[in-house]
C-alpha cells in the first residue's frame, strides 16, 4: 500500500518559478538597502558646546559656554513625565560667550530629564 509520490504538473510549475525568482530577489535586495539621499535624514550636529543640565522638579536649565571659535544655538530638551516633552528658546552663544535655555513641564510627574540641542 505504499505509494509512490509523484510530482503534479502544478507543484513543477512552482518549484520552476520559485528558482526562477531567487536571483532576481538576490539582485533586487542589495540596492533595496542603500537608502536614496533624499529619503535619509540630516546629519545631526556634533555636541560641542560645554553644557551642564539643572532642575526644581518641573522647569529643567540647559546651562552652556561656547568655548569654540564659531557662533552656536542651543536649547533645553526636557523629558517630562507622562506629559508631553518640553523645548526651551533657542539661545545664540558667540565665542567665550555662556546663556541659559530652560522649558517647563506643565503637568505629568514633572522633569524626568534634561538634555541640550545643538544647532
Amino acid at each position: 500500500m505504499t505509494q509512490s509520490r509523484r510530482f503534479t504538473p502544478l507543484a513543477l510549475k512552482l518549484a520552476a518559478v520559485a528558482v526562477a525568482t531567487l536571483p532576481v530577489l538576490a539582485a533586487v535586495t542589495p540596492g533595496a538597502a542603500a537608502a536614496p539621499a533624499a529619503h535619509a535624514k540630516a546629519p545631526v550636529a556634533e555636541k560641542i558646546l560645554t553644557c551642564g543640565t539643572s532642575s526644581d522638579g518641573w522647569t529643567g536649565h540647559a546651562h552652556c559656554k561656547n568655548n569654540t571659535n564659531q557662533v552656536r544655538a542651543f536649547r533645553a530638551s526636557v523629558v517630562c513625565g507622562m506629559w508631553p516633552d518640553a523645548k526651551g528658546a533657542w539661545k545664540t552663544l558667540h565665542p567665550g560667550g555662556s546663556d541659559v535655555s530652560s522649558a517647563r513641564c506643565f503637568g505629568g510627574t514633572g522633569v524626568g530629564s534634561v538634555s541640550w540641542d545643538e544647532g
